[in-house]
Parts: C-alpha cells; sequence; structure tokens
C-alpha cells in the first residue's frame, strides 16, 4: 500500500522563486519513495512524496510550514491512500 503527501503553497507576490528554492532545500527524513515539485501560475508550489503504508511502515515526513514572508496564505496540505486497480 501507498500513501501520498500533496504539500501546495502560494508564494507572496515576487517570492515564487524563493518559496521554489525553498522547498526544494526541505530535507524529508526518511527519505520518501519518490518525490517530485512543480510550479504553476500564481506563483504556487506543490510537491507531491509517496510513502510506503501498512504494517511496519513508518509515518510519512511532511514537509513544515514556510517562513511567513515567503507566503501569500497558510500552506495546503492533502492526504491520500492508493486504491487497487
Amino acid at each position: 500500500m501507498t500513501v501520498t503527501l500533496m504539500w501546495e503553497a502560494r508564494a507572496a507576490q515576487g517570492r515564487g522563486a524563493d518559496l521554489l528554492a525553498w522547498a526544494r532545500a526541505q530535507p524529508l527524513v526518511p527519505g520518501p519513495e519518490r518525490r517530485e515539485t512543480f510550479v504553476a501560475p500564481g506563483d504556487r508550489v506543490l510537491v507531491i512524496t509517496w510513502w510506503p503504508a501498512g504494517p511496519g511502515a513508518q509515518d510519512p515526513a511532511e514537509l513544515p510550514d514556510p517562513p511567513a514572508e515567503l507566503l501569500h496564505r497558510p500552506v495546503h496540505r492533502w492526504r491520500f491512500t492508493r486504491v487497487p486497480d
């Protein structure tokens, strides 16, 4: 089984590159099976991570909130569990 975490933030005016750099520099310990970073119009940054789930699996490490001066609004977070086909 897999758990997928989505972390999305909108940067303060003119701070999109700074928010992206901050998000990319954040270590996740232990590391996820997979991690991808995306950008979207409006200076939004999205990080998606995939983690093993089930008996014996550790809780996924989540990205923290960035410094307030980088944000236009609070971070949004979602957690999904994969549904077998």
